[in-house]
């Protein structure tokens, strides 16, 4: 028993003809497009947000002063007392019984410090008929 089956020979048959529009030339573009798309999916997904972390931490960790409530990547909490910028180092004060220890500034997790931030933002007055009149407003 021999079964040849035919097996899609040829794709310009199959469509009638019209190879170009319906072969692998557009299956081609197609898969390029998906591929194009999942490395854009990455890239949004994986490396920008990462990158935008990366830049803020350099940022939290360069704006560092004398006296800021620090806390280190292994959870010791403590207070600056100098930064060593040639060292790219810092010198930590722990507890009440002031040891000090010295740490990388790479090993900062976060500042517990609330700094405050300049008031450049001025209050913004709107218009709106539904607002409630405070006693220092007066009714003219």
């Amino acid at each position: 028993m021999n079964f040849n089956l035919p097996i899609l020979a040829d794709d310009t048959q199959a469509a009638g003809g019209l190879g170009g529009l319906f072969g692998g030339g557009n299956s081609m573009w197609m898969m390029i497009l998906i591929y194009g798309a999942i490395i854009a999916a990455i890239y949004f997904f994986l490396i920008r947000p990462n990158s935008k972390k990366k830049k803020e931490e350099a940022q939290m960790r360069n704006s560092l002063e004398i006296g800021d409530e620090i806390t280190t990547i292994g959870g010791i909490m403590g207070r600056i007392v100098a930064i060593k910028d040639d060292e790219d180092a810092i010198i930590i004060e722990t507890g009440s019984d002031r040891v000090k220890m010295k740490f990388k500034k790479w090993c900062i997790s976060t500042v517990d410090t609330v700094k405050e931030k300049p008031a450049e933002q001025t209050e913004k007055k709107s218009f709106s008929l539904f607002k409630k009149k405070n006693k220092d407003d007066k009714a003219e």
